[in-house]
C-alpha cells in the first residue's frame, strides 16, 4: 500500500507529528517496534499526555489515514520517510545512536529512488551526514535527506505543529526546497539553512541557550540563600521596568531535552577537540542542585524530627507542570526522591502528581509510597516538597498545608509559588528554592 510519509519512532515527537500531517491531508504509515503503542495507535488511544491529542488521534485514526505496524511491509511504499525514533543516554551520559542507525536500516531496505529522508530526532552534531547517510546510500538507490529539527513544547505540540517556523537544513537547494514544499502543508513559516549539521545545531543550541539561562537563575538561587536574600526579590526587582535584563526563576531543570541535549553539544564538540565551557557548567548547576538542596531539607527535618521515622511528601512528580504533562523523562524529582532516600533510609516518603497516574509512578517509586489524593498526601507530613509548576500545587497556601501537616512541618518549594505573598498569606513554614530563609523572619 502506498503513503504519502513513512514516520519511523511513534513516541512522543513521531505520534504528534503524525496525527498534525494527517489533520492537514497526508497517508501516514507509523512504523513502532512496540507492540502496545502501535495496538494503542491503531485503536486511537495516545500512549501519553498532550493536550489535544485524544481527540485528534481518535479522529485520524478513524478517517483511515493513519496506520501503525511494527515494521514496514513489502508492499509498504511511501514518498517521504521522517526519523522520530528515540536517542537517550547510556549511563555514562553518553548519547546512543543504536534507534537511529536501525531506523536507517529499515528505510534503506523500503525506499524507493528518489525518496526524501527527513531526520527529525535530536542527534549528535554530524549524525546525518556521518551515520544515516551511508546507511542509506549501501541501499544502491538514489535519495535525498534533510535534517529538520523537532522543537514543540510538551502539552503545545499540536498547536506548535501549526505555528512554529520549521528548520530545514540540507546540502542543496532541491532537497531543501522539496522538504519546505512538505512543511509549508503544516506550517506558514519555514527556515532554511544551508546545510545538515546547522540544522543539527540549531537543535542543540536552542535546548543549550534554555538550559545555560536556567542554570545562571539557579546559581543566582545558590548566592541568595547563601546570603540569607530572596530570589525572587532580586530577580523580580531588577527586571521591572529595566529591558536590558530577563534573569529567569531558578527551579529543578530536566525533562527529555534540556537534560540530554547540553551533553549531546558537548559531546559532538569532544570529538572535534573543542572543549566547551559554559554548557557543562551550566548543566553542572543544575544537575548539582537535587543533591544540595536534599542537603537543606534533610538537615530542616532532623531539627524538627525526633525519635521517629519522618513522613516525606514530593509533590509534582513530572519533569514540568506547565504546559502540565505526565513525562517522567529526565524528572530532577526522581533525583530529588533519590536524594532524600539516601540521607533519610528510614523516612517514609509519599509522592503525588496531579497529571501522571499510579501506574506510570510505579515503575520509579521504589518503596515510596503512591497517593492519588492532593490533600491526603499532605497529612500528617513533616515536610511537604514541591517539585513542578504546575498549578494545581499552587492552589493551596502554605498556611493551609501546615494544618494538614504533622506539628513543626514545614513546606520546600522549588518553584516559588508563594514567595511573592505577605507574610500572613505564607506562614512561617515556608523555604523555597533561593529563599531559604524566609521561614527565619528575613
Amino acid at each position: 500500500m502506498h503513503h504519502d510519509v513513512g514516520i519511523v519512532g511513534l513516541g512522543y515527537v513521531g505520534l504528534t507529528f503524525a496525527t498534525a500531517l494527517v489533520d492537514v491531508g497526508f497517508s501516514v504509515l507509523g512504523v513502532e517496534r512496540r507492540a502496545d503503542i502501535v495496538e494503542m495507535t491503531n485503536a486511537g488511544q495516545p500512549h501519553f499526555s498532550e493536550t489535544g491529542l485524544d481527540a485528534a488521534l481518535s479522529e485520524v485514526v478513524g478517517g483511515r489515514k493513519l496506520s501503525a505496524v511494527q515494521e514496514f511491509g513489502p508492499d509498504d511504499t511511501c514518498d517521504i520517510y521522517v526519523l522520530t525514533v528515540g536517542t537517550p543516554l547510556d549511563r555514562e551520559g553518553r548519547i546512543q545512536l543504536d534507534f537511529i542507525r536501525t531506523a536507517a536500516r529499515q528505510v534503506a531496505d523500503n525506499m524507493r529512488d528518489d525518496a526524501l529522508i527527513i531526520l527529525r530526532s535530536t542527534v549528535k552534531i554530524g549524525t546525518a551526514r556521518d551515520v544515516v547517510s551511508p546507511i542509506l546510500a549501501q541501499s544502491g538507490k538514489r535519495f535525498r535527506i534533510a535534517m529538520c529539527p523537532e522543537r514543540t513544547l510538551e502539552g503545545r505540540a499540536l498547536l506548535e505543529l501549526r505555528q512554529l517556523p520549521q528548520i530545514i537544513g540540507a546540502d542543496d537547494p532541491e532537497t531543501r526546497e522539496r522538504a519546505a514544499h512538505f512543511f509549508y502543508k503544516l506550517t506558514p513559516t519555514v527556515v532554511q539553512v544551508s546545510s545538515l549539521e546547522a540544522a543539527e545545531i540549531v537543535k542543540l543550541v536552542d535546548n543549550t541557550f534554555r538550559d545555560v539561562q536556567f542554570g545562571f537563575a539557579n546559581e543566582v538561587a545558590r548566592i541568595c540563600d547563601a546570603y540569607g536574600v530572596n530570589a525572587m526579590e532580586v530577580i523580580s526587582g531588577g527586571k521591572l521596568g529595566y529591558p536590558r535584563t530577563a534573569v529567569a526563576l531558578p527551579g529543578l531543570v530536566g525533562g527529555p531535552c534540556l537534560e540530554k541535549d547540553p551533553h549531546i553539544l558537548a559531546q559532538s564538540t569532544e570529538e572535534i577537540g573543542l572543549t566547551l565551557d559554559i554548557t557543562p557548567a551550566a548543566r553542572q548547576v543544575n544537575e548539582r542542585q537535587p543533591e544540595e538542596t536534599a542537603d537543606f531539607i534533610c538537615a530542616e527535618i532532623a531539627k524538627r524530627v525526633a525519635g521517629r521515622a519522618p513522613v516525606i511528601t514530593l509533590m509534582g512528580i513530572a519533569f514540568k507542570g506547565i504546559p502540565e504533562t505526565d513525562d517522567l523523562r529526565g524528572a530532577m524529582s526522581l533525583k530529588v526522591l533519590a536524594a532524600l532516600r539516601a540521607r533519610v533510609p528510614e523516612a517514609e516518603i509519599r509522592i503525588y502528581d496531579p497529571v501522571c497516574s499510579p501506574q506510570q509512578l510505579r515503575p520509579v517509586a521504589g518503596d515510596a509510597q503512591i497517593v492519588q489524593g492532593f490533600h491526603d498526601c499532605m497529612i500528617g507530613a513533616d515536610c511537604v516538597i514541591i517539585a513542578n509548576n504546575h498549578p494545581g500545587l499552587g492552589a493551596v497556601s502554605p498556611v493551609e498545608i501546615t494544618k494538614r501537616m504533622a506539628p513543626n512541618g514545614f513546606v520546600y518549594d522549588y518553584w516559588n509559588h508563594f514567595s511573592d505573598r505577605r507574610r500572613k498569606e505564607i506562614g512561617n513554614s515556608y523555604f523555597s528554592v533561593g529563599n531559604i530563609s524566609l521561614a527565619a523572619g528575613a
